[in-house]
């Protein structure tokens, strides 16, 4: 249908890795990948500054919101791109995965690295649509942070008008069915738009490839869970790699969405 919307979570590793898998060797085939599929919104997680600048190079069709997690333009960003003339933004932020969220790359919880929330109050010009979509990165080495920014982010989330749907898009660094996927998913405050289909890509593989995997690892630590009225066309990991070389160390997961 022409009102669908195409979702994407993709974590497109920070710019620090070298030779075979710099950004420089990677960012072209990332570019072709997201030229190909052509979803109407990205959530990014790990761009640095230059990434995101390069993002907005290669993808003329896009805009974005985001801040680096240290703050300005420091650190790692969770940056929502998005088609600019399919959708006008009427609202962002950004919150600290932390017990003082509003300060800015505030760690509480024992986590080393900061974690940090990017959120847009979106409208779909063809159809006057309003929506929220949240776009994270949990931390990958505290099972406790994870847990505490999965309980904040259902918080948050729960604050917001109930009557809109909400889109959240992550890598979790959890697998399905972990404790912060059941967190989030408890008692149907937000679905995984994986289970809500029967149209699956890939649905054997996993979304971490750690450049060497092509089968992604053994489970999903990416996600797109929803909330409110929204019905789950598609689903699938595009785990493209051209000549064996991978784009990211992270295969990206798609949904494709209609608002009911």
């Amino acid at each position: 249908m022409k009102d669908q919307l195409l979702v994407m979570s993709y974590n497109l590793k920070n710019a620090y890795d070298v030779t075979p898998n710099s950004w420089a060797e990677r960012k072209g085939m990332v570019r072709d990948l997201l030229q190909q599929n052509s979803p109407d919104l990205i959530g990014t997680q790990e761009c640095l500054y230059n990434q995101v600048t390069d993002m907005l190079e290669m993808l003329p069709d896009y805009d974005w919101v985001g801040l680096g997690r240290e703050g300005g333009c420091e650190g790692e960003y969770a940056a929502i791109f998005y088609k600019k003339d399919r959708f006008h933004v009427l609202e962002s932020g950004h919150f600290w995965l932390s017990d003082t969220p509003e300060r800015v790359a505030s760690v509480t919880w024992g986590h080393v690295v900061t974690r940090i929330v990017t959120w847009v109050k979106f409208m779909d010009r063809k159809n006057n649509q309003l929506f929220y979509h949240f776009n994270t990165h949990f931390d990958h080495e505290s099972s406790v942070a994870r847990e505490k920014s999965a309980h904040l982010l259902l918080q948050t989330i729960g604050q917001i008008d109930e009557n809109l749907p909400v889109i959240l898009t992550g890598d979790f660094n959890a697998e399905h069915l972990s404790k912060p996927y059941t967190i989030l998913t408890k008692e149907g405050a937000l679905s995984d738009t994986w289970f809500m289909t029967n149209k699956r890509l890939n649905e054997e593989k996993g979304t971490f490839n750690d450049y060497c995997d092509p089968n992604g690892g053994s489970d999903r630590i990416d996600w797109i869970l929803v909330r409110g009225s929204i019905k789950v066309d598609s689903v699938g990991i595009i785990a493209d790699c051209p000549d064996g070389r991978f784009p990211s160390d992270h295969f990206p997961i798609v949904a494709t969405l209609d608002f009911t």
